[in-house]
């Protein structure tokens, strides 16, 4: 179960987690203080491992854009290193993050923070994985109410992912690298480009009750690989210039935090994440406008 009481505007979504893209930029006055509640994020879920180290997990909950629809979180198997199915993207790692209220978390934190369709394999500190892409789409306008409009995108191909995780005594590391097809095809123009990104996690611990962590990461036509870039989760991945060729948008994002053990199974935590997409040079060639960012403290 989770509770929020938004203080100037309703921005819950979901887990009452704060939607940045609900937040009002303009002058208007908005309607103050809003509560809710929900139990959308609770879990229904069943992992099987046979004899042979055959492991079958499928998970669901409810947290389904808003509504209380089943959604489907996990769904695999697993042998000898090799998992086929959905789970946690390659391209992620817990290692940097800092614990907090919010269910969705800092933006800026490492990789996607999400799931995906995949094959994976992994070994030792090492793993490789072919996945269902994260995509935003290709700018093509500006609608009625001013927001950026995507068509014509196309994935022809999978992601490709490599992370390193790993830990030496008390400092904990990942660092993980993507590469993705951009496309866009709308029977009179096509094109397409390599969309990429890279992130950084560390943890130290600093005692044995403090610790800090955090992240750094960076993409170019990739902006569903930099967490809650883009107004919440994700502006788009390109745009068309005037001669339907791709532009590629750059992100970047970054999180750090720490976290003060209190014994029992207390912490005090706290912590800071921002994320930008920056939109400079499409604002520049005449496209769409905007600058969109996103932080969270």
């Amino acid at each position: 179960m989770a509770a929020s009481y938004d203080l100037d505007e309703n921005i819950a979504s979901g887990g009452q987690s704060g939607n940045f893209s609900s937040i009002s930029t303009g002058n208007a006055d908005t309607a103050d203080g809003h509560f809710g509640m929900d139990a959308n994020t609770s879990r229904l879920g069943v992992s099987v491992t046979s004899p042979e180290d055959v492991t079958v997990l499928v998970e669901f909950d409810f947290d389904n854009n808003d509504s209380l629809e089943p959604r489907l979180r996990r769904a695999y198997g697993e042998y000898n290193n090799v998992l086929i199915g959905r789970d946690w993207s390659n391209y992620n790692s817990f290692v940097g993050n800092t614990p907090i209220l919010d269910f969705d978390g800092l933006p800026g934190t490492a990789g996607t923070q999400s799931r995906t369709e995949q094959i994976r394999y992994k070994t030792g500190p090492l793993s490789f994985s072919l996945e269902q892409p994260f995509s935003n789409g290709v700018g093509t306008g500006i609608n009625a109410d001013g927001v950026p409009t995507t068509g014509g995108t196309v994935t022809s191909s999978p992601a490709v992912t490599a992370k390193l995780e790993d830990s030496q005594g008390g400092f904990s590391y990942a660092a993980g690298v993507m590469a993705k097809q951009t496309g866009y095809d709308n029977a009179t123009n096509d094109d397409s480009a390599i969309g990429f990104g890279a992130f950084l996690a560390g943890k130290i611990a600093v005692t044995d009750m403090i610790s800090i962590q955090g992240a750094v990461n960076y993409s170019d036509g990739a902006n569903g690989y930099v967490y809650r870039a883009g107004g919440n989760f994700g502006q788009y991945d390109a745009y068309t210039d005037a001669n339907g060729d791709v532009e590629t948008v750059e992100s970047v994002g970054g999180a750090i935090g720490a976290s003060f053990g209190l014994g029992g199974g207390r912490s005090v935590n706290i912590g800071y994440g921002t994320a930008m997409v920056d939109l400079d040079e499409n604002i520049a060639s005449g496209g769409q406008s905007g600058n969109f960012s996103s932080i969270s403290t």
